[in-house]
């Protein structure tokens, strides 16, 4: 016998079908966006199209983006009506003003200054520096003086781009760039290595003087030993090239060149500044020797400008003077006042920067007299210590602690209302990053996230990245919380999540979760997920040899699609911190360290002098692994109290000074990889 369907039913089936049908609507829709996606990969301009129209029939939220990868496809063979139309359609989004960047640049190319002079000024994020050189390109072809703004722009810029250098040979032509300026532009290209850009520079002074830079960048020993008797200013700062080329390969053998043949040949600023390099790559490769080259260096820097030509050096140059002075021995009386010569002769803005506050205030206070004969500048020292100890940052937990204070947390702010809570959730660039980064598209939901935030208050900040930590986007509740200026939400910014499972893992591989909790926010930002463009995986971020090994060490059956689940990933990442730490005599700094540079570089940036953790970690040659080492231990610090732990010293997380290994110590583990 058949039961009949009970009469509610019968109004219940359309709805349950329209959803279903919806849900495949909205899923078709999202498949489409992804193949759009997959054909601009491809260049595959005609699939492009169909999709772009695919989602605009749909009117999918996210169309906008299809619109604007189908666009920019074809933004070479496109006129300013196609943009317009664009931006008729998109008004106010970040995809109109990424469009209006990328045409501006087309634009440029084109020389096309007309459309350029209109489309600028409608620019928001204007933080393209190219861009910025055609706008001042085009400013000085309307007779405008933008010398000082255009060669600040050329000296930084660091790849070869069109915009920069049509602006320098506009100036130069004009009269507008000095030979020393050019010169300036090559030496500061040489030493972030770009010798194409170097070469580029110095074809403005005169074309045939590109190929001997040339010559002098790509065989420097050669080149030098080829030079006799050099006698003019540009053989002069060719010469400077190539000697600040052979440093970047060997100190040594240039600072002998520079004892010998040279010490009498090239002029005293362009000794001073050849010697400054070898500081440099000295204190990079950290030799001994480093902290001796800069002394020889300021000394002909002093006669230079006595003479009254005293040479520019970049902020990184006098940074790794300052590091070659931190790697002497505490007891070594040049320490402090390299120091603090090198911080002193930083730009203003670069002074500002937390290490080199710490540092010279540590300097100051070491070389001040006894008694009251030096009270005026521990005082002063003090007071910068003071201002510095309120960053949430590594320096600013060490100039706390210097103080002999305690650390103290920022307090929590007011729970948001529910108005403050809703405001983010209505503003659809946030609702298109949450869906963009959903789908897999996270660099463009990044990018749609990042511009929505521009200008934005502390409790709208908060709000939103509430809004993604509840949708679990851990590196966006993470990145928008630490924009907060003056209300700083500790449990945003250091997220728990996965608390139980990582505590578990931390104890169980004995180690501190604060510690785990503190390497995984800097590695992964909490996302399972994630890959780094040299192949490390997961919350961890293991390359797929080290997971192996690991797993073999810990007796774990492992296969390699297991290095992306949660739980494996933990197991085996904190199995490897954990015997990095063992070989590297239980100190965090080298062992974070190995964890990101592997632990071979650790063992050998021990040798020489012993050091105070903060100077090794300050020293260490590699930016990523220097940046790394510093994030992790402070991050640490907020996570012991953010578990409920007693908040430990920055210093006890560093450890005791690290050197050569105790002869007595058990050899380290051959096998690490």
């Amino acid at each position: 016998m058949r039961l009949a369907s009970p009469r509610w039913l019968s109004f219940l089936l359309p709805l349950w079908c329209c959803a279903r049908a919806g849900r495949a609507g909205a899923q078709a829709a999202d498949d489409a966006l992804l193949q759009a996606r997959e054909a601009l990969r491809k260049k595959d301009a005609a699939q492009l199209a169909v999709q772009r129209q695919a989602l605009a029939n749909a009117r999918h939220p996210l169309a906008l983006w299809a619109d604007y990868w189908e666009l920019s496809n074809r933004l070479q063979q496109s006129q300013q009506a196609d943009l317009d139309a664009f931006y008729a359609r998109w008004p106010g989004t970040y995809v109109e003003d990424r469009l209006r960047n990328d045409w501006l640049l087309e634009l440029g190319r084109r020389r096309d200054w007309a459309n350029f002079r209109i489309e600028m000024p409608r620019f928001r994020m204007n933080d393209d520096r190219e861009v910025s050189c055609y706008q001042l390109l085009t400013q000085q072809l309307n007779g405008a003086d933008v010398r000082a703004a255009a060669r600040g722009l050329w000296l930084a810029q660091r790849e070869l781009d069109d915009g920069c250098q049509q602006l320098a040979t506009a100036l130069r032509s004009a009269r507008q760039l000095s030979d020393q300026d050019v010169w300036e532009k090559a030496r500061s290209a040489v030493e972030v290595n770009r010798p194409r850009v170097a070469r580029a520079a110095v074809a403005l002074l005169r074309p045939a003087l590109e190929s001997e830079a040339g010559e002098a960048l790509d065989n420097p020993a050669r080149y030098l030993q080829r030079r006799l008797q050099p006698e003019t200013v540009n053989a002069f700062e060719l010469d400077l090239l190539a000697l600040m080329r052979m440093a970047a390969s060997d100190p040594e053998p240039t600072a002998a060149q520079l004892d010998g043949k040279w010490a009498a040949t090239l002029p005293v600023s362009l000794a001073a500044t050849a010697w400054a390099h070898v500081a440099k790559q000295a204190a990079l490769k950290q030799q001994p020797q480093a902290a001796e080259y800069a002394r020889k260096a300021w000394l002909l820097w002093d006669k230079a400008a006595r003479a009254g030509s005293p040479p520019p050096w970049s902020d990184d140059l006098l940074a790794w003077h300052v590091r070659a002075a931190l790697r002497l021995p505490a007891s070594d009386r040049q320490r402090w006042p390299l120091v603090q010569r090198a911080v002193d002769a930083m730009s203003a803005a670069e002074q500002k920067d937390g290490a080199w506050v710490y540092w010279r205030a540590r300097a100051v206070m070491a070389r001040a007299p006894a008694g009251a004969e030096g009270d005026a500048a521990r005082t002063a020292a003090t007071e910068k210590l003071q201002a510095l100890s309120a960053q949430l940052s590594f320096y600013g937990k060490l100039a706390t602690e210097e103080l002999g204070n305690a650390i103290v947390l920022p307090p929590t702010p007011a729970p948001l209302s529910t108005a403050e809570r809703e405001a983010p959730r209505a503003v659809p660039g946030f609702n298109r990053a949450l869906q963009l980064i959903a789908l897999g598209l996270r660099s463009e939901g990044v990018r749609e996230w990042n511009f929505t935030l521009r200008g934005l208050d502390d409790r709208t900040l908060l709000a939103a990245a509430q809004w993604a930590c509840e949708r679990e986007v851990w590196d966006r509740c993470i990145n928008t919380s630490d924009r907060t200026r003056e209300e700083v939400d500790l449990a945003q910014r250091f997220p728990t999540p996965h608390r139980a499972l990582i505590e578990a893992r931390a104890r169980q591989g004995g180690l501190d979760p604060a510690v785990v909790f503190g390497l995984i926010r800097q590695e992964s930002r909490f996302l399972t997920d994630a890959r780094s463009g040299v192949g490390a995986s997961g919350l961890m971020q293991l390359m797929p040899a080290t997971a192996r090994w690991t797993a073999k060490q810990v007796g774990l059956p492992y296969t390699p699609d297991m290095i992306n689940d949660r739980e494996v990933n933990l197991q085996l990442g904190v199995a490897y911190l954990k015997r990095v730490l063992n070989d590297l005599d239980g100190s965090l700094a080298m062992a974070t360290a190995a964890y990101n540079a592997g632990p071979g570089r650790p063992r050998r940036w021990r040798e020489g002098a012993t050091l105070e953790p903060a100077a090794w970690a300050e020293t260490i040659p590699f930016n990523e692994t220097r940046d790394y080492v510093k994030k992790v231990l402070s991050n640490s610090v907020y996570y012991a109290a953010v578990l409920g732990q007693p908040l430990p010293t920055l210093k006890s997380r560093l450890g005791r000074p690290i050197g050569p290994r105790d002869p007595a110590a058990p050899p380290p583990d051959g096998n690490l990889p």
